[in-house]
């Protein structure tokens, strides 16, 4: 068995054991996502710090819910998912999105404070898309060759870095310079998971541009015939493509629904809602409510509305039940 094989069981165990992969079966057809019932007396103000990703999608479940509960207020600040955690301990957030699972240290950072752990819930799926100018030609990327791109350390098995586009195959007279490379900062979550999951946690290439938000790297990429960026698949735009990728060349996979909620995509990954919730005790009225809103039928359409990809249906079972705890 190669290295780099081993490397990526390795790593995709230790995605498992931090919930940023799901192993659970597929949903039975007894299963049902419940329609989201308004209640009484729901009112107040829902402060969100956290990931960029999540942005528009709070954004739209926030817009939605307020329909249903006119004296509700939001404030939802998108820096990134590193944010999150911080302000859930200092108390400035009420709920913290991330599109990553929390560090091991940020669980103990919390429960150094309030004494249990917070609760994470899942509550839709993504994945890291690398995006080319829509006319690229490119039919995709191994594994090996997205480390050979942005990797400095090359810890998934790259054969050396790649840095012009004659490298993978490209002759057309507009692929003849230096392939320009985009990527997300590092408060991001996506920055920390892709860092994880396509570059076997190795090191950055210092010439990729850090954006501050999925949307700047997509459009970096739509306006250069050059470039090549990740990010949140959900900021897909008419001017990008996003590439299949596969072990090999023989397997490329396409990003798509199926593969994504099948978990056959490479970089597919949950996005989480973080909250505090005393073990034994209810959530406060508002957020508990939104909460399962954001878990209902409802909830899940806007995931679809925003691009992104709604949490399998037994998943969503399993945390409103957790939320019910």
């Amino acid at each position: 068995m190669s290295l780099n094989l081993v490397l990526r069981r390795t790593l995709r165990l230790v995605c498992l054991t931090a919930g940023l992969i799901s192993i659970l079966p597929a949903v039975g057809q007894d299963e049902q996502v419940p329609h989201y019932v308004r209640q009484p007396g729901v009112a107040g103000k829902i402060t969100s710090v956290g990931s960029d990703t999540l942005a528009n999608l709070m954004t739209f479940w926030s817009q939605e819910f307020k329909t249903l509960y006119p004296h509700v207020g939001f404030q939802i600040q998108a820096s990134g998912s590193s944010t999150a955690p911080p302000a859930l301990i200092e108390g400035t957030a009420t709920i913290g999105p991330m599109s990553r699972a929390l560090k091991p240290s940020e669980i103990r950072d919390f429960t150094r404070v309030h004494g249990y752990p917070p609760v994470v819930l899942k509550v839709a799926m993504d994945a890291i898309a690398i995006f080319v100018e829509r006319r690229n030609p490119l039919p995709g990327l191994t594994l090996k060759q997205v480390d050979g791109i942005f990797s400095q350390t090359q810890y998934c098995g790259g054969n050396g870095y790649i840095n012009h586009w004659s490298q993978l195959g490209l002759s057309e007279e507009s692929y003849q310079g230096p392939i320009r490379l985009y990527g997300r900062n590092s408060v991001s979550g996506t920055y920390g998971l892709f860092k994880i999951m396509a570059l076997c946690d190795g090191d950055f290439k210092n010439t990729v541009n850090e954006q501050p938000g999925s949307a700047s790297v997509v459009l970096s990429v739509a306006s250069s015939i050059g470039a090549i960026g990740y990010a949140a698949y959900g900021y897909k735009t008419a001017g990008v493509r996003a590439l299949p990728l596969g072990e090999t060349a023989d397997n490329f996979i396409p990003l798509n629904s199926d593969t994504v909620r099948g978990e056959q995509y490479p970089f597919s990954r949950f996005l989480y809602l973080v909250v505090n919730k005393k073990p034994g005790e209810p959530l406060p009225t508002l957020e508990r409510e939104f909460l399962r809103y954001v878990l209902s039928k409802e909830g899940q359409q806007q995931v679809v509305r925003d691009g992104y990809f709604p949490i399998r249906e037994d998943v969503l079972i399993r945390q409103r039940r957790l939320l019910a705890q």
